[in-house]
């Protein structure tokens, strides 16, 4: 390892807050003998100067060449040249997974050199000209942040250029390293884009950590019929079957699954142009997710029949699959009972017990589209087919469903604001799912074209379970959080370990501080003082998690409040959290 970048080659296992999730991820895929393109990474400590110069820390430009002639050693072949041109991908990753919220460009080190090279290596021109043009599509997005609109394989290289250039007011710079190096500014950039700064704040993911940079050897998805790429979940990440689930595009690469510009195949389908790579991606699937006991994410290409891993991750999940997968793994023996505690989150029980469709309520109702079933829940609301007018809409308390031909990390606000998202595009394993299922918002994708968005103006119920779109506001019914089984026994050993009891206000004393009674009992900066000297309280401020946060710290013995494991988990974490402050705090004194 240098000052700024470290080798990913599986012979060192660096720290996941230096060299990112991805980067851990190819290390330790690599050390586990799978077959992953060879990589380096770029540390988030060079992030954090870049932050602050706004320009490369001394050395780093060195330390890439460095990287890119050990990348050249590992494959036989030659970044920005022939006659067997090397290209790689420059992706973002951040120590904790944010998926689709920061920057990546593929097929770098395309130029007409090495379009040429490629054609008469592989007799493929059509294959050489759409590797080009897809650079030059997600350049002018990423590194120039502007909309060239979609380049034509007809077209030649000067005229992407000037179509760029046009819609830009900016040229791609002539040398494949200048190009690399404004990529790696992109990454580091996107950290502090609006996107990933309210990921963060959403999910309280501290914005000092930034960003590495992972810069790994292309393998191409778009080289032939036997060629393809995908993501697979070893566990179904929408209802927790413990069985294998994902999605495959044949002749295509990464961005096509994820962006939700294509819709693609079920992971079956695999099996009937490529079943020795399908096979082995189910077995590496098994092996990651007993490496790291829990629900993998897997990104994967297949070139030419060859199967490659590109980053494994656990996987976001639906709150009916992180119920289920956190007993099926306690019941397996892979996770203990602490463990099962963090796999579902306060937000994810909440939404477990949020109103579903009242009997009979979907029958006799007028089915406007259908789609994939991507997140589970309900979503009732008026369509609006705009991030920023959901947003707004919802801060004036109006109940909004985002409906897009596709999403992209530029919708992420209209994401959090609205009741349910709705595509026209893509699959389970595209952008707006994904997102979805780490937000706890219903979702249906790939309706068709022309179906969701033209729904706009009009109230309809989203059913993410079943992949619906129903006309109107549709009843709907309150579950009983004692009916789930799986929410019983967590909350029992919920009971057994947190720092404080949580009663359901029907049992709550008549000493208990009612917050909901008490001026100023709903903000959060009252509450430390609201809460001094008491044993009992709910109501208020403490329906938030950070409220129960307080609580923990002031003291509270006992909480009044549902759902109960929703609180208990809170507190939980909150005891978490004040543990590991104060261990920071012994080791800086020492």
């Amino acid at each position: 390892m240098t000052r700024w970048t470290t080798k990913l080659d599986g012979s060192d296992l660096p720290d996941k807050l230096l060299i990112g999730g991805k980067g851990w991820s190819v290390a330790r895929m690599a050390a586990l003998g799978l077959t992953v393109p060879p990589a380096f990474v770029i540390t988030t400590e060079a992030c954090t100067e870049y932050r602050r110069t706004k320009d490369f820390p001394d050395g780093l430009i060195d330390e890439i060449a460095e990287g890119l002639s050990w990348l050249e050693a590992q494959t036989g072949r030659t970044y920005g040249h022939g006659p067997s041109p090397l290209l790689v991908s420059v992706r973002s990753g951040a120590a904790i997974s944010m998926p689709g919220m920061m920057d990546t460009v593929l097929n770098m080190g395309i130029c007409g050199e090495t379009e040429t090279a490629l054609t008469e290596e592989c007799g493929d021109p059509a294959f050489a000209r759409d590797t080009h043009r897809r650079f030059h599509e997600l350049y002018s997005h990423i590194v120039l942040k502007t909309d060239a609109g979609e380049l034509s394989n007809d077209d030649t290289a000067q005229d992407w250029a000037e179509t760029i250039r046009a819609a830009s007011g900016k040229d791609l710079p002539a040398d494949p390293t200048d190009r690399l190096h404004a990529a790696v500014r992109a990454v580091f950039e996107s950290w502090d884009s609006r996107r990933a700064k309210r990921y963060r704040k959403h999910h309280d993911i501290s914005d000092d950590l930034g960003t590495a940079v992972v810069i790994q050897a292309m393998v191409f998805g778009n080289m032939s019929g036997a060629s393809g790429t995908g993501v697979m979940f070893s566990r179904n990440p929408i209802d927790g079957n413990p069985t294998p689930y994902g999605e495959y595009l044949v002749n295509a690469q990464g961005e096509d699954v994820v962006s939700g510009k294509f819709t693609p195949r079920p992971l079956d389908t695999m099996r009937d142009t490529v079943p020795e790579a399908h096979d082995a991606l189910l077995d590496g699937a098994r092996r990651l997710e007993v490496e790291n006991g829990d629900v993998q994410d897997i990104e994967f290409t297949v070139q030419d029949g060859t199967l490659y891993f590109l980053q494994a991750r656990a996987a976001k999940r639906a709150p009916e699959a992180a119920l289920k997968i956190a007993t099926d793994m306690l019941d397996e023996g892979t996770i203990d009972e602490a463990t099962a505690l963090t796999r579902i989150t306060p937000d994810q029980v909440r939404s477990l017990l949020a109103p579903r469709l009242a009997d009979g309520a979907a029958a006799s109702a007028e089915t406007l589209a259908r789609g994939e079933a991507a997140s589970p829940g309900i979503g009732i609301g008026v369509v609006v087919t705009d991030s920023d007018e959901a947003e707004r809409r919802a801060a004036n308390g109006e109940a909004v469903i985002l409906a897009r031909a596709t999403t992209s990390p530029d919708d992420l606000h209209g994401m959090i604001a609205a009741m349910a998202v709705v595509t026209e595009r893509g699959g389970s394993t595209s952008h707006a799912a994904v997102v979805s299922r780490a937000l706890g918002v219903p979702c249906v994708t790939g309706c068709g074209d022309a179906t969701v968005t033209a729904l706009a103006g009009r109230t309809i119920t989203v059913d993410g379970a079943e992949g619906l779109i129903l006309a109107d506001a549709l009843d709907v019914q309150e579950p009983d959080e004692t009916a789930l089984s799986g929410i019983v026994r967590l909350t029992r050993i919920a009971e057994g370990v947190s720092p404080v009891r949580v009663i359901l206000p029907g049992d709550a004393p008549s000493s208990a501080l009612d917050l909901n009674a008490v001026e100023g009992g709903s903000e959060l900066d009252r509450l430390p003082e609201l809460l001094k000297g008491v044993d009992i309280a709910g109501g208020g401020a403490l329906a938030d998690d950070k409220g129960v946060a307080i609580a923990v710290a002031a003291g509270v013995k006992t909480i009044v409040g549902q759902p109960r494991l929703a609180i208990l988990l809170a507190a939980l974490r909150a005891q978490k959290t004040n543990e590991d402050r104060e261990t920071i705090a012994v080791e800086a004194s020492v």
